[in-house]
């Protein structure tokens, strides 16, 4: 640039040239009025626009105020030169605010840059976004740059620049980003063979999952998946490997992501978690000469035993960790030791026992003593997490000691940890005593409110304790100097405890008046109106000293401040008042115990250590501590869960459903108990009208039908057909188009079952950025895990193969559903229910006919029956298709029982359900066909109503004429 523009090369000359500031001044001014007036004049070419703002850019950078040159940025920015164009970017990022005025008439002009071809003017607008982007730059372009982002044709260092941006908007104005309904695409390029590109959305990906966990869960797999792909099986490029250690920004950022999230469910993501971890702390054990190295190394360690706490605190990695964690608080480096108490503390935050880290308290008290102050902060947040019972007086001790000679920044933040551990861990009432009164006298100033009250508030409702703590504040008060929280906490003790020890010897009314007397001179206004209260009521205890006390009064009738001017008045007042009057022994009564309460030094401590910005996934304090957290978030959840939530109305699947009447004329459709052959028998249905059915614009979706709470899936007559074929079918298709075909081989054995599912891409190009997920589960009745994770990319025209392991372990109703996403081009998602459903857990059971009669006139009518009618197809010859209706129930895993019914054409079948913790329910099936009518009865009988009404329910699909796709 300064070779080109000889102009701009002098006047940096001149500048540098210029030996005193007036000097410098004068030729800015000079060079200032010189370009304001061709400004003035106008009918500038492009280069002579670039020459002089390039001049103003220079000033700007000196420190100088510019007033000039804002309207040639704006026109600079639209030339189709790159020099211009860059000068003109680069004055609008440094002379122009994000509420300028001027702003609004370039972003037409980024929008352009957007959209181009060309990726350096993409590159140039990313930036002027992120740097001076405001809110209405934000609403207008936010769009734009993520389809940058997406875009397949973008270049990697596009779509890097462009995801860095998002997160710059995000962090400063989120509510212009739909987070929610970009999150599935902007995952999907986590998948990118670009590491660089890899990192940027990671970091974007991090920003958004904080503030909405469900929306981008499905990035927990891929996470998992890229961490594998670099730590075990070794894949990334040579250029990212940094001192013989892969990609370690990545590395950090995944395992971060993954603490964002609780433990996962699934044994094949734990399986692969445990051996990524288990790699990273082995490839630690042994550290190098090189710092660089370790450096790079310690980082992704102390994230790797962050996670590994965080998912399992009891397992052998922790262990491990632990051992690593000892080693490196005593390291000589300030970042490792700092790093090292930062681990720990997060251990003691989820440990169950704090026996490892008991052993080295030694070390973590002197790191007290470091000469860093972000390490004695560090030291003080562990002594606070590892306490206890066992090792509170000693720590609390150190504490009080560390106290008098601490930093003034820590001061505060320690006296109401000491004051929180020494409550909760008091092992008797005189050490909790003498340790906040000492707490008081050392710390002062930096006793806030919170303490002396909850002393106030401990010694009220503890009667044991009443009497020492009058004794033991009295002895403080003897000393010569006395902090103004402990006079308060003396003037409100002996005020209604000080009759307790009034009879002892050194402790008489008189000596207690003395003592409190001689420190209110040097009081606040508000500590002696506390003052005033404690005369008044021993005014009523102790006659003795009453004139003593009057005196007082009298004395403060005439002080200027209007407080305690009133309360003198009105106490003398009472005072001087009869002494048959009961006015004054009734407002002096003993204080009543003050209502249990969260304690406020808690909530103190908490609102200052308040979530950071990554939101620390944990506090600092014990196991209990964290578990109150985790309540108190999981009851906000299902409160906002709540109130989201409508009421069922009657169109709802939450509603009843409407009462089938019974179509048999004066004929009752459950059996009766002395007729069970009456009741197998085939029904003469001939004279009977067909209940009307539901028209079209009434039919209810398969999704609406599903039940409440049940995820939502696609919905079309290709996948009902397919669906409802894998219903007696143990292989088919799930789902095709002209992209990819889903097929499903499932075998099944009591509770227990496998689910092959295939993808073949049909397609020339590659599917990349596959994710298959499931959801919809209830954990406690279903378990549907993948035997490996899946991979993210399928070649052209080839298959890929996913293994699902399923158990049943009780009732459940609504199947899981498959999510799948690619991107071929754009984004593509689809939603599946899998046929896991409640009759593949079936295992056919044969019965005689003395034992089906048995059990099926046990079982009764009624809400253990489920029964339908439903009109049916006959076959070309015009007959009952027998063999369709057996081959669905036998295809459900019923087992058919022949010669049982003396109508041929009805089928009886009998099955088992199993579950592993629900244990087995027995289930009889009978099909009643009535040919002239073209109707039938399934009928469902089971020692289960839940059972019964879901059996009906997937049976009559198939078989019913009006809803059959088959």
């Amino acid at each position: 640039m300064a070779t080109s523009m000889r102009g701009l090369t002098q006047f940096i000359a001149d500048i540098r040239a210029s030996r005193v500031h007036d000097l410098e001044k004068k030729r800015i001014n000079k060079e200032m009025a010189h370009i304001r007036k061709k400004f003035k004049d106008g009918q500038l070419d492009g280069y002579q626009q670039k020459k002089y703002l390039s001049k103003i850019i220079f000033t700007y950078i000196l420190g100088y105020p510019v007033e000039i040159g804002h309207m040639e940025a704006v026109n600079l920015i639209s030339s189709s030169k790159y020099s211009e164009k860059q000068i003109g970017y680069l004055a609008v990022t440094l002379l122009m605010h994000e509420n300028s005025d001027f702003l609004r008439l370039v972003t037409n002009s980024i929008r352009k840059d957007l959209d181009s071809n060309n990726e350096i003017n993409n590159c140039l607008a990313l930036h002027a976004i992120a740097n001076v982007g405001g809110q209405e730059m934000a609403e207008a372009l936010a769009p734009d740059v993520h389809r940058l982002l997406i875009s397949p044709t973008s270049q990697s260092f596009v779509k890097k620049k462009a995801a860095l941006t998002l997160l710059r908007l995000y962090r400063k104005h989120p509510d212009v980003i739909p987070a929610d309904e970009w999150a599935l695409r902007i995952v999907s390029i986590m998948d990118d063979t670009d590491l660089g590109v890899v990192i940027c959305v990671t970091s974007l990906v991090m920003a958004l999952a904080q503030d909405d966990l469900d929306a981008y869960a499905v990035c927990y797999t891929k996470a998992v998946d890229r961490l594998h792909k670099i730590v075990i099986e070794k894949e990334f490029p040579a250029e990212y490997l940094y001192y013989k250690v892969p990609t370690p920004w990545l590395q950090v950022k995944l395992l971060r992501l993954l603490q964002y999230y609780p433990a996962p469910e699934d044994p094949t993501v734990r399986s692969v978690i445990h051996r990524v971890l288990q790699a990273i702390m082995q490839s630690a054990s042994e550290q190098s000469k090189n710092v660089q190295h370790n450096n790079a190394q310690n980082a992704i360690l102390f994230e790797a035993i962050g996670l590994a706490i965080h998912i399992d605190a009891k397992s052998s990695l922790v262990a491990s960790a632990a051992v690593l964690l000892a080693r490196f608080i005593m390291s000589k480096e300030t970042n490792v030791r700092y790093l090292g108490l930062d681990t720990m503390a997060h251990l003691a935050a989820r440990a169950d026992s704090l026996e490892p880290i008991k052993k080295h308290q030694h070390t973590i008290i002197l790191s007290l003593r470091d000469r860093d102050i972000s390490v004695r902060r560090r030291a003080l947040d562990l002594l606070y997490s590892m306490c206890d019972v066992d090792n509170a007086e000693l720590i609390v001790g150190e504490l009080l000691r560390y106290l008098k000679v601490a930093d003034y920044g820590l001061r505060e933040e320690m006296v109401l940890k000491i004051a929180i551990s020494t409550e909760k861990f008091a092992t008797s009432y005189k050490w909790y005593v003498d340790t906040i009164l000492e707490l008081i006298s050392s710390a002062g100033d930096h006793v806030g409110d919170e303490v002396w009250y909850r002393v106030v508030q401990i010694t009220t409702n503890t009667e044991d304790l009443q009497e020492y703590a009058a004794k033991a504040v009295f002895e403080h008060l003897k000393s010569p100097t006395c902090h103004e929280s402990l006079i308060k906490v003396a003037g409100y003790v002996l005020g209604e405890y000080g009759h307790l020890i009034a009879n002892e010897s050194g402790y008489s009314p008189m000596e207690q008046f003395i003592a409190l007397q001689s420190k209110s001179h040097l009081s606040s206004a508000a500590t002696r109106a506390l003052l005033l209260s404690t005369y008044i009521k021993w005014v009523n205890v102790f006659p003795e000293i009453k004139p003593q006390l009057v005196n007082v009064f009298e004395r403060y009738r005439h002080v200027l401040d209007a407080e305690l001017q009133q309360r003198a008045c009105e106490y003398l007042a009472i005072a001087q008042r009869g002494e048959e009057d009961e006015l004054l022994p009734r407002i002096c009564e003993e204080m009543p115990p003050f209502p249990e309460r969260e304690s406020a030094l808690l909530s103190r401590l908490h609102a200052k250590h308040g979530d950071t910005g990554d939101k620390r996934t944990w506090i600092i304090g014990g196991k209990e501590a964290n578990m109150e957290r985790e309540a108190s978030k999981k009851l906000g959840t299902i409160r906002r869960t709540t109130t989201e939530n409508t009421l069922p109305t009657a169109g709802d699947p939450a509603a009843p459903p409407e009462l089938i009447p019974d179509i048999s004329e004066g004929t009752s459709t459950t059996a009766t108990e002395g007729d069970i052959l009456s009741s197998l028998a085939g029904l003469n249905m001939s004279s009977t009208p067909i209940a009307p059915s539901r028209g079209p614009s009434s039919a209810a979706s398969p999704a609406s039908m599903a039940p409440a709470g049940a995820a939502k899936f696609d919905v079309s007559v290709g996948i009902d057909r397919w669906f409802e074929k894998l219903i007696y079918s143990n292989d088919g298709i799930l789902f095709e188009d002209v992209q990819i075909q889903i097929g499903v081989k499932s075998e099944f054995h009591g509770h227990l079952g496998r689910v092959a599912l295939y993808f073949g891409n049909k397609m020339s190009q590659s599917l990349t950025a596959f994710t298959a997920t499931i959801d919809g589960i209830d954990p406690e009745a279903l378990s549907v895990t993948f035997s490996k994770i899946p991979q993210t990319l399928i070649h052209p025209t080839t298959q890929s193969q996913q293994l699902l392991q399923v158990e049943c372990k009780n009732l459940f109703t609504a199947p899981p559903v498959l999510q799948v996403s690619f991107v071929a081009g754009a984004l593509q998602t689809h939603r599946l229910r899998l046929p896991i459903i409640m009759s593949r857990f079936f295992e056919p059971v044969t019965l005689s006919p003395e034992d089906f009669f048995e059990r099926w006139k046990l079982i009764g009518g009624p809400p253990r029956e489920a029964q339908k009618i439903f009109p049916i197809r006959l076959d070309a010859s015009s007959r009952i298709d027998v063999a369709k209706q057996q081959k669905v129930v036998a295809g459900s895993r019923f087992q058919l029982l022949h010669g049982i019914d003396p109508n041929p054409d009805n089928v009886v079948a009998a099955g088992v359900l199993h579950m592993s913790t629900g244990g087995k329910v027995g289930c009889l099936l009978r099909l009643e066909p009535n040919k002239e009518a073209k109707l039938c009865r399934l009928t469902i009988r089971s020692t289960s109503e839940t059972v019964s009404a879901e059996i009906l329910s997937l049976l009559s699909k198939p078989l019913n004429a009006a809803t059959a796709t088959t």
